[in-house]
């Protein structure tokens, strides 16, 4: 197993609460919106937009207190737009334990000074 490296680390406060008393949902897709975009522009060498989430999966609520770690991955890389794997973690408890809470597929099109799609070096 290859060590990871995590693309965000974060702590959210109470002002992220949902009525539920949980970390809003939209709090996390933003926090993974930016972890993928950090690692598409890496790939893409320059700005990206995002144009789509293929896909989403919320496994369990994450708490206040709890640590918070996005791991993004390219997943793919096409002639102007990138899929990035986002796996989201939080660590909570006495023992800091690690629980997998939300993972998605965020689609990122790299463009240029106008906003347009640009094509992506090899």
């Amino acid at each position: 197993m290859t060590e990871r490296r995590v693309t965000i680390r974060t702590v959210p406060q109470p002002a992220d609460l949902n009525v539920n008393g949980n970390i809003f949902g939209g709090w996390v897709l933003s926090q993974m919106d930016i972890a993928g975009a950090t690692v598409a522009k890496a790939r893409a060498n320059g700005p990206v937009a995002t144009v789509a989430v293929e896909s989403m999966k919320f496994h369990l609520p994450i708490e206040v207190g709890d640590v918070v770690s996005l791991y993004a991955d390219i997943e793919k890389v096409g002639k102007t737009s990138i899929a990035v794997a986002i796996e989201v973690f939080a660590e909570r408890g006495p023992n800091a334990q690690e629980h997998k809470v939300t993972e998605g597929c965020y689609i990122f099109v790299a463009v240029d000074r106008n906003g347009k799609p640009r094509p992506i070096e090899a």
